[in-house]
């Protein structure tokens, strides 16, 4: 349901402490979180993700187009799947983007991924099947292309692939790229770009590469793809789904002023979230702008934190039971991450990691873990000086945090 968020949205935001630069301080969450790296040597790792099998395996794509997998500790030496001779990664914001498997998990004998093509950059969602003898292996050679995209520019590609708690999938897209989305694709309802998608892989029709779901928000309304699930998005770098509530959480990448999370209750769909008419909370072009009909930012945050944001997940493991409900989400230029809760009179965005990462991803095991993907070649775990996920006897690394709070009215 569309709402008229300028409305209701009341951004009181107030600094804690100090005004600006956030201090360096005891993080405000209790226990405070800490990174421990589970990995290293990879190359340019883009995403984490795991197979819903109960094998405990983490599959992390890497961006030339390789998805490694770690288990028991230990990093395969021979990646799950190697489609390198057929992804484009020259680009900084081209390459293997994500991997999916089906809500039957790896059991279902196959798995999906979000690429750009060569010669082109095309976005390309393709399906894999995996080898019946060995879980580790996909086979390259069994490509079945679901979608292609063309893309217009080389940036602004989206890529992440997530199946909802409804078994569908769900598909980010960016604008198409070059800067201000020159082509209005993000307002367009037939255009693919700048678009959260929703589409049935799992039981298409005979002999087409997908189905729609009935319940699409556009499904019969003119000027729109029936694919379409949510518009006005620049270029949404990770979206994941609350496991335990199926809330939506959307990260968007800013133009040049502000980075935003967007949030969707469990059983919306039709949002528009205002991109290129807004950036943020403020108006894109103009000092105002008609806000009727879009849904704004439950967080942002400007340039003096972070250029381009990365979003995350909602915290679901047993423990620490005091993360449980939070939503945890960085930036890639500055590496900071923050923990964004939601309050009975609105939402608390608290920075709590400064870190040197370029972070590409977040991602989460079967128990709900969190980790955080370093483009640089390691993915870490969300840790507490006590409390280590999993991979307990690898080393600890602590970093700085700050008590730097942002409040957000609840719409």
């Amino acid at each position: 349901m569309l709402r008229q968020a300028l409305s209701v949205l009341c951004v009181t935001a107030f600094l804690l402490a100090f005004a600006a630069p956030p201090a360096v301080a005891q993080s405000p969450l209790t226990p405070a979180p800490r990174l421990q790296r589970v990995v290293t040597g990879l190359d340019r790792p883009t995403h984490v993700t795991h197979a819903a099998d109960g094998s405990d395996r983490l599959f992390i794509t890497e961006k030339p187009g390789t998805i490694r997998v770690l288990q028991n500790d230990i990093l395969l030496p021979v990646p799950f799947l190697d489609i390198s001779d057929r992804v484009l990664s020259s680009g900084s914001e081209q390459g293997l983007f994500s991997v999916a498997f089906p809500p039957a998990g790896a059991d279902a004998g196959h798995v999906y991924v979000n690429y750009t093509g060569l010669p082109d950059g095309e976005t390309v969602v393709s399906r894999f099947a995996i080898s019946p003898d060995d879980a580790n292996a996909a086979d390259a050679a069994s490509e079945e292309r679901i979608l292609i995209i063309e893309q217009p520019f080389a940036n602004h590609n989206g890529g992440q692939l997530t199946f909802g708690p409804d078994g569908y999938l769900y598909i980010g897209t960016g604008d198409g790229g070059s800067g201000g989305d020159p082509q209005g694709n993000a307002q367009n309802g037939s255009a693919l770009l700048g678009k959260i998608l929703r589409i049935d892989v799992e039981s298409a029709p005979a002999g087409e590469p997908y189905g729609i779901p009935a319940t699409n928000p556009f499904v019969d309304t003119a000027g729109f793809r029936p694919e379409v699930w949510a518009l006005g998005l620049r270029n949404p770098w990770r979206f994941s789904f609350d496991r335990a509530t199926g809330d939506l959480y959307i990260a968007d990448v800013g133009q040049s002023t502000r980075e935003e999370v967007n949030y969707q209750p469990s059983g919306g769909g039709g949002e528009n979230y205002g991109w290129n008419i807004m950036e943020g909370s403020t108006c894109f072009q103009a000092q105002s702008c008609d806000t009727e009909g879009l849904t704004l930012p439950v967080a942002e945050y400007g340039r003096d934190l972070g250029t381009s944001i990365t979003g995350g997940h909602v915290y679901r493991a047993t423990a620490p039971a005091a993360w449980g409900g939070i939503y945890f989400y960085g930036d890639f230029g500055s590496g900071r991450i923050w923990a964004l809760e939601r309050l009975n009179d609105g939402w608390r965005n608290t920075l709590v990691l400064d870190t040197e990462l370029s972070i590409a991803s977040f991602g989460e095991d079967e128990a709900g873990h969190l980790y955080v993907v370093d483009l640089g070649g390691s993915v870490y775990a969300l840790a507490t000086a006590t409390y280590l996920p999993i991979f307990g006897a690898w080393t600890r690394i602590d970093m700085p945090s700050s008590s730097a709070i942002l409040m957000y009215a609840a719409h």
